[in-house]
């Protein structure tokens, strides 16, 4: 494209490859957001929108496609129906999290209220239904709905094992492939599938995006724990305030002795949360090794989707992917 030496970021370049595509998904947005009877669906989500956001997962199913030689329409309702899932996502999660922040914007909770939040990420979900039946394939349809139905799940199971100082790693990894990496992987996945892609491709695409997916969430966990509330969107330790065992946490707790897991008991399982709490769960985590091992597990998981996208064929898209999986987790190294 010739834009490679000006912008920097994958996700620019991704952007820029990419524009037309994306200005027809958010037209296709915009058109199935109207509401003649509701105004406050479109003013919630207008909200969001205008809050920017990296618009990622659309961007990977459009990428996938291309990248697999698709030339038809769909790729756009897919990538469109993708978008309307996560940002469903984010309103019920803002809910549930009882967050006031999001992508340093007021939440849409806070500025009207929980039941509307719920309500309009409802009519989301249905639109987003709605959009995916128009590309004729049940396989599109049984793969984001089963998608939705794994974030919903990893949802839940974040509800009981977030503040269970027995959550373990495994544990931890199905709630992140349910609330994060089932949409990347599904994201990438159909632009394969409706490209009419080999197996081997669709298979590497679905790879491609559980490794990402992963690698992000690891991340975006550290971060809470090192980055600032612009980087992040949220505020620092905003985790740590709600509770939540991510994985430097849960690797901290693994190594704690007697005394330093009678903390962990008390901050985050019974939410006796004091003044320099936070202080001490960080330094808690560096003596132990735990935000290093957590660093070390998010670049095994960027290595990974790399080595996915080693089967598929060579394009500028693919090269743009692989150094996508690099930036995700430059954010940490």
């Amino acid at each position: 494209m010739g834009l490679d030496e000006v912008v920097q970021k994958p996700q620019d370049r991704l952007n820029a490859w990419l524009a037309g595509d994306m200005a027809a998904v958010n037209a296709l947005i915009d058109r199935r957001m109207v509401s003649e009877h509701a105004p406050r669906i479109p003013e919630i989500t207008a909200h969001l929108i205008k809050a920017g956001g990296k618009r990622l997962r659309p961007l990977l199913t459009l990428a996938a496609a291309r990248l697999c030689g698709y030339e038809g329409p769909f790729h756009i309702h897919l990538a469109a129906t993708v978008e309307m899932i996560h940002t469903a996502t984010l309103l019920h999660d803002d809910v549930v999290d009882e967050s006031k922040q999001r992508r340093g914007r007021p939440t849409a909770n806070l500025l009207w209220d929980n039941k509307s939040s719920v309500l309009v990420g409802d009519y989301l979900l249905a639109r987003a239904f709605q959009l995916m039946t128009d590309t004729g394939s049940m396989r599109v349809l049984s793969i984001l709905s089963d998608a939705s139905a794994t974030i919903s799940e990893g949802e839940v199971l974040q509800l009981t094992a977030a503040q269970d100082l027995a959550t373990d790693e495994a544990i931890y990894l199905k709630v992140v492939r349910g609330k994060t990496a089932a949409l990347f992987s599904a994201a990438t996945e159909v632009g394969g599938v409706i490209a009419g892609a080999p197996e081997d491709q669709v298979r590497a695409l679905f790879d491609y995006g559980d490794a990402l997916g992963i690698a992000f969430q690891i991340a975006d966990d550290l971060l809470d724990y090192g980055g600032t509330s612009q980087a992040i969107g949220k505020n620092t330790g905003e985790d740590f305030r709600e509770r939540k065992l991510t994985l430097p946490v849960i690797k901290a707790v693994a190594r704690a002795d007697a005394a330093e897991r009678a903390f962990w008991a008390r901050a985050i399982e019974k939410g006796d949360q004091r003044d320099g709490d936070l202080d001490q769960a960080i330094a808690l985590m560096r003596r132990h090794g735990a935000l290093d091992a957590a660093r070390a597990d998010a670049l095994q998981w960027s290595a990974r989707a790399k080595e996915a996208l080693r089967s598929l064929p060579p394009h500028e898209l693919r090269d743009i992917l692989s150094d996508l999986a690099d930036f995700v987790v430059e954010r940490i190294a």
